[in-house]
């Protein structure tokens, strides 16, 4: 009996199953074997004489033989009943997986339960895997979306998916076992293909099914792009991946042919060359258009250049010697008086239409350069209204300029808001009634940015002519005004404006007035520099009578400028001018004469101004000598490119006396302070 009771409890200890009894009448444990001790985690003490249900929670204490009762095996199940299934909790609170089965036991007339268990956590994660997997596989053969076909070893097909159906065209049972992938194929392709493959091996390789499974078959997974050939004829491109399947031992039993349908991806990249080769041939189109439009404006700039000298060289001589005549000694009679005043006046006019003009072809041109930064208002109203005031007491108008308490400053080209603003004024004065007034103000407008106003007590404007307003050329009637005028004051200051980032507007009634305003961005105040020249127009103190004469030298070709700077010069009794009407003879006569300025014209026969002023400037003998240009080429293009030459000042024709002998006075000034030996 003793040795009954050694192989029981030797049997219990070393099965792999946890076997556990209870006591039926309350469910309290007995005895736990190790195996049942390793899968809860629980030592055999502190499971002993506990509930049931504190291993498997489902087993309640107060229902235990209902809630077991599932899990007892019958006398006739025995032989085959593996258990059911039942989640346990482990002493750490992890659940899991396993099966019970119970039976009852009789001890001594006292009633039991043996429960045996296993856990079966591997098992069901290994199902879990296998449903997922035959999901996937499923997937992948039920799939439209591409084609999935196996063959075996000699390439007869033996699997061939709803894709591939769709994409070739075949129902399945009429390709199973009868026919391989290369019979779906272009037969020059296949062939082409075979005699690559064996030309890089070596060796022959028959055209057909083994051309595309060769590298397959070598482990090598390769991918091609094959035309296929659908059942109705069609060929179209195709991408196929090949993959050897092998068995255990590694040996191939077949092969899978993963494809799709590549029409898409073919249309798609026929279409991007074609829409490639589009913007190739667009581009050229726009290179050879900006190239024209280079060429066109380059026509446009030297002709505007040309009219500019052309129209000026004349005017030069009639403004010139209309101011000498208007200040001459002794003073000109009434009449006199009165003819040069139409004289000056006309010519100042036809000036001002000519800069006008190309001052709006360089602007639409988009060749304008803007020196934006902050700008005192107060200091452009005040210089307007010094400019302004004269033509308002001709017409007895009144002026009202605003105030300002703080200063404000926007962001702008000063000599461009002079601009705009003296055209505004102009036009509210020119345009007004008799004994009407201006007010100009000043106040916030958008966020971010100041508004300027010019307010008229003018005849306004009726809501047609407001949408004619900033078209070139159109006075909206004034032209038989009497009223001089061109018809761009308007549009310039607009298109200045919007140059500037502001924006320029009108309001007007009809019989009552007009307000013109614009709207610049603010700025704060600049940060104060000390000028890096000094100012143009210097006063000249009283020269002594036996002071040194000084020499000036001009460099002209035309006599009648010539002639009208001698005279301009001839006023200041301690000047000497000598002459040369070209640039060769001008550099000879500097390096013989050393004068204390040099006036040069530009457009000089042979050698032109600016590649004479580089020869003076890298001579020893002239380096220190300061040159100024005279020139008919007022283009903001030429005067920039001037004084980058080098030039100290670029004065334009037609020639204004005062501005000349300022700047004359300033070159004597500063050539005073140069070595002569200095570059």
């Amino acid at each position: 009996m003793r040795d009954s009771s050694v192989l029981v409890r030797t049997i219990l200890d070393t099965v792999v199953d946890g076997i556990i009894t209870l006591r039926a009448q309350d469910g309290l444990v007995e005895t736990i074997n190790p195996a049942a001790q390793r899968m809860f985690g629980y030592p055999a003490a502190e499971v002993i004489g506990r509930p049931f249900s504190l291993l498997i929670p489902a087993l309640g204490e107060e229902q235990l033989y209902g809630s077991i009762e599932p899990f007892r095996s019958s006398d006739k199940d025995k032989a085959h009943d593996h258990g059911r299934e039942i989640v346990g909790r482990t002493k750490e609170g992890l659940a899991f997986t396993l099966e019970l089965a119970v039976s009852d036991m009789d001890l001594g007339g006292e009633r039991h339960f043996t429960c045996l268990l296993r856990d079966i956590t591997l098992r069901k994660q290994t199902e879990e895997a296998l449903i997922k997997s035959n999901a996937l596989q499923t997937a992948i053969f039920d799939s439209a979306n591409f084609s999935s076909i196996a063959t075996d070893a000699k390439g007869v097909i033996q699997i061939f998916n709803v894709g591939a159906e769709r994409m070739l065209g075949y129902p399945a049972d009429e390709v199973l076992n009868k026919i391989t992938p290369a019979d779906f194929s272009d037969p020059d392709e296949v062939v082409a293909r075979s005699l690559a493959l064996s030309e890089e091996l070596g060796t022959r390789i028959a055209p057909g099914f083994e051309a595309l499974a060769f590298k397959a078959s070598r482990g090598i997974e390769d991918i091609y792009e094959l035309t296929l050939i659908h059942k109705n004829g069609v060929r179209f491109p195709a991408v196929i991946s090949v993959t050897a399947l092998r068995d255990g031992k590694g040996a191939v039993i077949g092969y899978l042919l993963i494809g799709t349908d590549n029409s898409a991806r073919k249309q798609v990249e026929a279409d991007r060359e074609l829409l490639d080769q589009a913007l190739k041939d667009k581009n050229a189109e726009l290179e050879t258009a900006i190239l024209v439009a280079d060429k066109a404006n380059l026509a446009k700039s030297e002709f505007l250049s040309s009219m500019s000298h052309e129209l000026r060289s004349p005017l030069n001589a009639i403004l010139g010697f209309a101011q000498l005549m208007d200040s001459s000694t002794p003073p000109a009679t009434p009449s006199q008086k009165a003819s040069i005043d139409r004289i000056l006046h006309a010519g100042w006019y036809l000036l001002e239409l000519i800069n006008e003009i190309l001052d709006l072809a360089v602007i639409e041109s988009g060749r304008l350069s803007l020196s934006a930064e902050p700008v005192s208002l107060g200091d452009v109203l005040t210089d307007c209204k010094s400019m302004i005031e004269p033509q308002a007491q001709k017409r007895a108008v009144t002026l009202t300029f605003p105030t300002f308490a703080v200063p404000l400053f926007v962001q702008a080209d000063r000599v461009r808001l002079k601009q705009v603003l003296i055209n505004l004024l102009s036009n509210a004065i020119k345009y007004n009634r008799a004994g009407g007034s201006v007010v100009v103000e000043c106040g916030p407008g958008a966020p971010g940015r100041i508004r300027m106003s010019v307010q008229d007590t003018g005849l306004g404007l009726s809501p047609e002519q407001q949408r004619q307003l900033f078209q070139p050329f159109n006075r909206l009637g004034q032209e038989h005004s009497g009223e001089e005028g061109t018809g761009i004051g308007l549009v310039m200051s607009k298109l200045l404006v919007e140059l500037m980032g502001g924006e320029i507007g009108v309001e007007s009634q009809a019989g009552v007035g007009s307000t013109f305003w614009y709207d610049l961005d603010s700025s704060s105040a600049p940060s104060l520099e000390g000028p890096a020249f000094g100012a143009m127009s210097i006063s000249r103190p009283p020269v002594a009578s036996d002071a040194p004469k000084l020499t000036l030298l001009y460099v002209e070709d035309n006599p009648a400028n010539l002639d009208l700077v001698q005279q301009i010069i001839a006023r200041r009794p301690h000047l000497h001018l000598l002459s040369a009407v070209t640039a060769l003879e001008g550099i000879r006569l500097a390096k013989r004469q050393q004068p204390a300025v040099i006036l040069m014209d530009i457009n000089l026969p042979g050698m032109n101004g600016i590649e004479a002023l580089k020869i003076l400037g890298e001579d020893p003998e002239t380096a220190h000598i300061p040159v100024i240009a005279i020139s008919a080429n007022a283009m903001v293009g030429d005067i920039s490119k001037g004084l980058t030459a080098g030039f100290l000042r670029y004065l334009t024709k037609p020639i204004i006396v005062h501005e000349l002998l300022d700047a004359i006075d300033y070159a004597i000034d500063l050539g005073k302070t140069i070595s002569p030996k200095a570059k």
